[in-house]
């Protein structure tokens, strides 16, 4: 398996030239980040001479959607349906002995200092140093299912974290304990495989532990062992796990923060984490995550995609693909296709998808045959299949993201563009033109590679 653990797909990306080894000094302040961001969508980069660390910086190991099928071993066409079966049908992990991990060749319990591991700032104006790619593990103490998910975790001191939690499952977990004056357990694995931190965000109902859905999808069980101070099951082959608690009635500064929209996220009185414990690999590598780059748009667009195309086809049976487009930071903008059967079922898809999520603030539904991949052929949709009169759908007053500054703090509105043909049509009013041959012509057949140019008689004409 290409994406057993982190090193092994290291390894696979540069055994076929997707990995940039930087072997010059780096600063952690902006300059991995930097890089990373030049290299984004083109290769990962593989930092060797971090300045004053000998810890390596690994950033973009995913960062197209061909990798992320890839690693999941199909293509980026099936990567909705093997994800949504995986969600559908989760696979108990296997433990391991302690011994037998990775992850527990060092452990530290005592002293416990962060400024261990070369953890980047990323933008200008973010408060300070941050970990971005840290699966933020916890367990409901009743029914002892995890939750996994990944939060911007800010360093606010030698053994101490500012966490975002955003109203989702842990965040429920944390208030439960918080309320009974207890605090919440964690864990933070860094440098997992890149199956593991899909599987991490995938949209689920509360109770589903997002561990076992990497499960499903790698076809057979994560291996996974216990932590060393806190009742927290990490995948075993992780270059770095942190352990804690989220303290009860807590509060501390964290952030500004760059977050996926490309603004930041502001500064607030947030939850902390008490770091109890660290083990981590021998020689263990550090993995950031430089926020609004493809990799952290993808991880929160596919699986949102995955969900998405199971809530239209409850409305629109006929829906072909949905796409959550980098423009639209992978959460704002859905473009969706359908075989259209019937008229209004364009308005249906809109509608179904503004309630998928709140985040969907615009949605374009086109006819089958638009690649909607394409933002040439989506934008070609709306110039010539769309009138403004009757295409368009506007909903005032709604619920949208947070982090979105065009809204009031969330409150805005949303608007779909109904880019499908009418079925009544004339045949060759919106028949789009073709060159017959074209799809099988191979162009280099053509091409004399020993001609010198243009012939002399053309070159004089030309004068």
């Amino acid at each position: 398996m290409r994406a057993k653990s982190f090193r092994s797909w290291l390894q696979y990306l540069q055994k076929t030239d997707r990995l940039a080894v930087i072997d010059k000094e780096v600063s952690l302040q902006f300059e991995v980040a930097a890089a990373t961001k030049k290299l984004d969508g083109i290769k990962a980069s593989y930092f060797t001479n971090v300045e004053e660390y000998e810890i390596p910086v690994v950033s973009g190991i995913c960062s197209t959607r061909e990798q992320f099928a890839e690693a999941l071993e199909t293509d980026q066409y099936a990567i909705l349906s093997k994800f949504s079966e995986a969600v559908s049908a989760p696979v108990e992990c296997r433990h391991v002995e302690k011994r037998q991990a990775p992850v527990k060749e060092n452990i530290i319990l005592n002293d416990i200092n962060l400024d261990l591991f070369p953890i980047p700032v990323h933008h200008e104006k973010d408060s300070g140093k941050y970990i971005t790619a840290g699966l933020f593990i916890v367990r409901d103490p009743v029914t002892r299912k995890q939750n996994v998910s990944i939060h911007r975790l800010q360093i606010s001191g030698k053994d101490k974290l500012g966490v975002l939690l955003l109203p989702r499952h842990t965040f429920h977990l944390y208030k439960q304990a918080e309320e009974a004056g207890r605090p919440l357990e964690c864990a933070i694995a860094i440098g997992v495989d890149p199956i593991t931190l899909l599987a991490s965000q995938a949209s689920t109902p509360f109770g589903v532990d997002e561990l076992e859905i990497a499960s499903a999808l790698r076809e057979e069980p994560l291996e996974v062992v216990r932590c060393e101070t806190v009742d927290i099951d990490v995948p075993a082959c992780a270059e770095i796990v942190l352990e804690g608690k989220i303290l009860p009635k807590v509060r501390e500064p964290e952030g500004p923060f760059g977050e996926f929209p490309k603004y930041y996220g502001p500064r607030g009185e947030k939850e902390v984490v008490q770091i109890t414990g660290i083990t981590h690999r021998n020689n263990p590598i550090f993995y950031t995550i430089v926020p609004a780059g493809y990799e952290h748009l993808l991880l929160g667009g596919i699986p949102r995609e995955a969900s998405l195309i199971q809530t239209v086809r409850q409305t629109v049976p006929t829906v072909k693909a949905v796409h959550m487009s980098p423009g639209g930071t992978c959460r704002y903008h859905a473009i969706i296709s359908i075989k259209k059967r019937n008229e209004g079922e364009g308005k249906n898809a809109i509608i179904a998808a503004l309630a998928n999520s709140f985040d969907i603030k615009h949605v374009v539904v086109v006819d089958e045959e638009v690649d909607i991949f394409n933002t040439e052929e989506v934008e070609w949709a709306i110039a010539t299949r769309f009138q403004a009169d009757k295409d368009l759908l506007v909903i005032h007053g709604t619920q949208g993201s947070k982090l979105d500054p065009s809204t009031d703090d969330g409150y805005g509105s949303k608007m779909g563009f109904d880019c499908t043909v009418p079925l009544n049509s004339e045949p060759m009013r919106y028949k789009r033109i073709y060159i017959p041959g074209f799809d099988d012509m191979n162009i280099h057949d053509y091409i004399n590679r020993n001609s010198n140019g243009l012939k002399r008689e053309h070159l004089e004409k030309g004068k």
